[in-house]
C-alpha cells in the first residue's frame, strides 16, 4: 500500500519593503499576544486646533505605562478639519482610531458608541480641548485597580469664568444631596472605568453627566481623585444658561429613569391609588350627608372635587399599567448615526 503523501503547507515570502522597519519613527512593538489594557475615550466637536498637541501629550504619558492601549476619538459631527487632523495622526499611529457621526449628535451619543466599541480592560474618558490633563490618567487607573468600578476626576481649582463655576457648583451640590452620591463634579469629563461598567450602562440625551448616578444605582462602586484643571488654550466655551437649566430636567429624569424605570406602577400607582382613595371618602361623606341628614350635593364643589379626584386616580393607575407594558416590550434606539468609521 502506497504511503499517504501529507501535503507541505505554503511558504509565502513577504517582500522585505512590506515589512516593518524598526529604524523608522513610526515602529511600534505591540504584543500581538497582550490583551488591550486601556481605551481612552475621546468625544469631540470642532477642535481642530487642539489635537495634535493632544495626541502627543497623550502618547507621552500612555507608552510609560508599557501597556497596549487605543486612542479612540469620537468626532460629533465637528464642521472643521478635526476629522482632516484625526486621520494624519492615524497615518502615523495606527492607535488611533476614530468614528465619525453625520451631525452633531450630543456628548452623550457619543461616549455611548465609544463604550460600545472599546475594548480596554479599563476606559479612561477625557475632553479634546486640553483642559483634561492626560497626566492624571496613571492616577486613576491607580485608583481603578484597587477595586473601585468607576472614578470620577474633580476639578477642585477650576480655570473656567463664573458664568460656568457657580452655577456648576450649585448644580453638583444639588445632585449630591438628591442622590446621595458623595462626589464632587458629576460632569467632569476626566472619568476611568473599568470596562463592565461602560458594557452596563446607557446614556442619551444629555445624561452623560450623570453617568456616575446610572453606574451607583447598577450598584459599581463610585470614587473620585482630584485632578488637575487647565485653562482653555483653543477656542471658546460650549457652556451655555441652558444646558444649566437642562441639566435639572435631566437629573429628574435620572431620579425616575433609575428608581422607577421597570416599575412605573409603583409610581403611578401610588399616586392614583391616593387620589382615588381620598375622592372616594368625600364622596362617602357626602352620601351620608345626603341620606341621614337629607342635604343636598348635586350643587356642592365638594363633589365635584372628589369625581376629579377618582378620575385623576383612575388615569394615574393607568398611565401606570401602561408604562409597565412599555417597558416590558421596548426597543431602545441607538440616537447616533455614524458617517466612517476606522477602528
Amino acid at each position: 500500500m502506497a504511503d499517504e503523501i501529507k501535503p507541505q503547507p505554503a511558504i509565502i515570502k513577504v517582500p522585505q519593503k512590506h515589512l516593518p522597519n524598526k529604524k523608522s519613527g513610526n515602529f511600534r512593538h505591540i504584543n500581538p499576544q497582550q490583551s488591550l489594557y486601556l481605551s481612552v475615550i475621546i468625544p469631540l466637536y470642532n477642535e481642530d486646533e487642539s489635537l495634535i498637541e493632544l495626541h502627543q501629550q497623550l502618547t507621552l504619558v500612555l507608552e510609560k505605562l508599557g501597556k497596549k492601549y487605543e486612542l479612540l476619538f469620537v468626532d460629533d459631527g465637528s464642521t472643521d478639519n478635526s476629522y482632516q487632523v484625526l486621520m494624519n495622526l492615524r497615518r502615523k499611529d495606527q492607535r488611533v482610531k476614530i468614528i465619525r457621526f453625520r451631525r452633531n449628535f450630543g456628548k452623550s451619543a457619543a461616549l455611548m458608541v465609544g463604550f460600545k466599541s472599546a475594548t480596554g480592560s479599563f476606559v479612561i474618558t477625557m475632553d479634546a480641548d486640553l483642559q483634561d490633563d492626560p497626566a492624571e490618567i496613571p492616577i486613576i487607573l491607580e485608583k481603578l485597580q484597587l477595586n473601585t468600578d468607576i472614578v470620577s476626576g474633580w476639578k477642585k481649582k477650576r480655570y473656567d469664568p463664573l458664568t460656568k463655576t457657580i452655577p456648576s457648583r450649585f448644580f453638583n451640590y444639588v445632585t449630591r444631596k438628591m442622590t446621595g452620591i458623595s462626589i464632587h463634579d458629576f460632569n467632569c469629563g476626566l472619568k476611568g472605568y473599568r470596562k463592565e461598567v461602560t458594557k452596563n450602562i446607557s446614556v442619551y440625551g444629555e445624561l452623560h453627566r450623570y453617568i456616575p448616578v446610572l453606574a451607583h444605582w447598577q450598584g459599581f462602586s463610585v470614587g473620585e481623585v482630584v485632578v488637575n484643571h487647565r485653562r482653555r488654550k483653543f477656542g471658546i466655551t460650549k457652556f451655555g444658561i441652558s444646558r444649566f437649566f437642562r441639566g435639572f430636567l435631566d437629573l429628574v429624569t435620572v431620579l425616575f429613569t433609575t428608581r422607577y424605570f421597570t416599575r412605573p406602577l409603583h409610581l403611578f400607582g401610588t399616586w392614583g391609588l391616593f387620589s382615588a382613595t381620598v375622592g372616594v371618602g368625600i364622596t362617602a361623606y357626602l352620601t351620608y350627608e345626603k341620606y341621614f341628614n337629607n342635604t343636598s350635593i348635586s350643587n356642592r364643589p365638594l363633589f365635584i372635587v372628589a369625581l376629579i379626584l377618582i378620575i385623576v386616580g383612575v388615569q394615574f393607575v393607568s398611565i401606570g399599567l401602561l408604562g409597565e407594558l412599555i417597558t416590558k416590550g421596548q426597543q431602545t434606539e441607538k440616537g447616533y448615526n455614524i458617517r466612517d468609521q476606522l477602528l
